[in-house]
């Protein structure tokens, strides 16, 4: 493909080809992934500040559950936060949740659809489809709708409310200044740790629960936000009500083989119950769809369930969070756990199947720490020999159906150390929520946070892993047998050797090369076929735009990136200790061979020791 000399007064004539020192200079190159910036520390302070702020909203809306509480049930004007089940109302209590549910149906209608329901879900679909942009109106009429709801009686938790009033907080002041989508994306999700941590005095279980259900990703440009929220929100709780545990517990044993066996196991009936729970959840929601009179009449529907439960078990009134501490402190006998677990069962699932606002975390801790102390009460009756402490067995199925319903796993075993305090229940609450974990996985396709955005066609990331193309550098994928092209060719020699089609001039883009083999640009077959330029021309003169290369050492992840950027199919790949010689070309094509290649390892059997057998796939 060698060109002969030309006569050097015709070549002069001609458009002459961009100087090879500039091209070089201004190739655009990729810039090297780095994990931190600058911008952190900003995002950082904002997240703290963010933190705080949250922290004290989060005391307000339980000084407003309270006195929403006292004045529904006790004709009193305080913000103590108080339980509903001492009240001497009689059958009056019926018609509080039902009233209660009426002007949350109200909110809902003229306010926002938004406030229905526990919020984090609502919060997940913002992040996945709209940039984690957050109605500011949200910012007040969750806390106050859930305030009603729950004060009146509603059998749900203040931490999903205080969680997504903080999502919502965090992602109003990633609205007002200039971020990315990712930065509001890890404001929202500080607002929501900071929340979860101000309630409960737990800041590490909050920073995994946005990473499980909000984030979608461990990095530390939005974990290290995220972190620093709810530490801060923590330390504002700390200052404000005292750094006691949550649900405080008397000191358990370190449980024997046989004990930490049978926890796995009451791990998987748990599992199993936390998919029957999730399932009728919504059916009990698709019911409602099905009644032939206004959405916002529903809560009122489901209030009058409620304080129906509620007059048969006061106890299944509110939050309920003095209930989970007297489970897992084995306070309540069995009778009242039984009760207790069914009956705050069906009052919570018919109210959130109603669209009524409230959270999911108390009311499963309740329904689950009662499950288990009532398996743990009949074993220590029946299996003496286990040796199984039904307080133990309560705190385990109480994070294990957390870990069954929603998939966060990490965050409901560290959720219930940290609110515990119990260092001898770690090791059974990672067995028991690995087994509700691997049973909820196998039996249901969805979680309870996912199921009503998935029906909504919203496609919701299930598992995190690492990057596969961050993996792989472009000196390994590039294709090193390269076609290229001299610059001091004439255009119509490359014209006529382009029409004998033969293998090599089926490529899409040429590299283009000087004298010294230094690659100043590349061309694509439209731009030789297409080009109106006399056939005398050089080639090196139709290089128009500086080199799009990456080096040997950058990975697939940020030369994809440069392709999309760029609007590229392929770059040239350079030497790292020769920045001017290409080794080869990386296109669309290696990027698909690299994936091609993490399919066949995942999915692909084979054996390296022993008898060599037949490699199989799994589908």
């Amino acid at each position: 493909m060698q060109e002969k000399p030309t006569d050097p007064h015709t070549r002069a004539a001609l458009p002459l080809a961009p100087s090879l020192d500039s091209t070089l200079a201004d190739a655009q190159m990729p810039r090297q992934f780095r994990p931190l910036d600058r911008r952190v520390l900003w995002i950082s302070a904002l997240a703290m500040g963010l933190g705080a702020a949250v922290a004290v909203i989060a005391r307000v809306l339980t000084g407003l559950i309270g006195l929403v509480t006292n004045l529904a049930f006790y004709g009193r004007w305080s913000f103590a936060f108080s339980s509903p089940a001492g009240n001497h109302l009689g059958l009056w209590v019926v018609a509080v949740p039902a009233i209660g549910g009426l002007i949350v149906g109200v909110m809902a209608r003229w306010g926002s659809r938004a406030i229905r329901g526990h919020g984090i879900p609502e919060a997940m679909e913002q992040v996945l489809l709209n940039e984690s942009r957050i109605p500011p109106r949200m910012t007040w009429l969750k806390p106050v709708s859930s305030a009603v709801a729950i004060g009146t009686g509603g059998p749900f938790g203040a931490e999903g409310p205080i969680i997504a009033t903080g999502g919502a907080m965090g992602s109003l002041i990633g609205q007002l200044l200039h971020v990315t989508a990712d930065e509001r994306k890890t404001l929202l999700a500080a607002g929501a740790a900071a929340g979860m941590a101000a309630v409960f005095s737990a800041p590490i279980s909050a920073v995994l629960l946005s990473i499980e259900l909000l984030l979608f990703e461990r990095r530390a440009r939005s974990l290290i936000p995220v972190a620093l929220a709810a530490v801060i929100g923590t330390g504002v709780r700390y200052v404000l009500e005292g750094n006691a545990p949550m649900f405080p517990m008397p000191d358990v044993a370190s449980p024997g083989l046989l004990a930490i066996a049978t926890y796995i196991v009451l791990g998987l009936l748990t599992g199993m119950v936390s998919v029957g729970i999730t399932r009728m959840t919504y059916a009990i929601e698709d019911g409602f769809e099905k009644l032939p009179i206004h959405w916002m009449w529903w809560p009122a529907l489901g209030g009058i369930v409620v304080g129906a439960v509620g007059y048969v078990m006061p106890r299944t009134l509110g939050v309920g969070y003095d209930n989970i501490a007297a489970v897992i402190a084995g306070q309540i006998g069995l009778g009242g756990m039984l009760a207790l677990c069914l009956l705050k069962l069906l009052s919570w699932s018919v109210a959130l199947g109603s669209g009524t606002s409230g959270g999911t975390l108390a009311p499963l801790f309740t329904i689950g720490g009662a499950l288990g102390g009532v398996a743990g009460v009949l074993l220590v009756t029946w299996a003496p020999w286990l040796q199984v402490d039904p307080r133990m067995a309560a705190l385990v199925c109480m994070a294990a159906i957390f870990a069954g319903a929603s998939r966060a796993f990490l965050t409901s075993v560290v959720f219930a150390f940290e609110t515990t305090q119990q260092p001898h229940g770690l090791l059974p609450l990672l067995g028991g929520c690995a087994a509700a974990y691997l049973i909820s996985g196998l039996l249901m396709r969805n979680t309870i946070m996912t199921e009503k955005i998935v029906r909504r066609g919203v496609r919701v990331p299930s598992e995190y892993s690492a990057d596969y193309l961050e993996q792989i550098t472009a000196g390994e994928a590039c294709s090193k047998d390269v076609v290229s092209l001299d610059a001091s060719r004439r255009l119509a020699d490359v014209r006529d050797w382009l029409h004998q089609d033969e293998p090599p001039a089926r490529h899409q883009g040429f590299p283009v090369l000087d004298g010294k083999r230094r690659v100043i640009g590349v061309l694509t077959r439209r731009d030789l076929l297409g080009s109106a330029l006399d056939g005398e021309t050089l080639i090196g003169a139709l290089v128009k735009r500086s080199v799009l290369a990456v080096r040997e050492d950058h990975s697939l992840r940020e030369a994809a990136d440069h392709m999309v950027e760029a609007d590229v199919g392929r770059l040239v790949v350079l030497g790292r200790e020769t920045p001017h010689q290409m080794i080869g070309i990386l296109t669309r094509g290696d990027l698909l061979a690299a994936h091609a290649q993490r399919l066949r390892e995942s999915r692909h059997l084979s054996r390296h020791l022993g008898r060599t057998v037949k490699a199989r796939q799994v589908h």
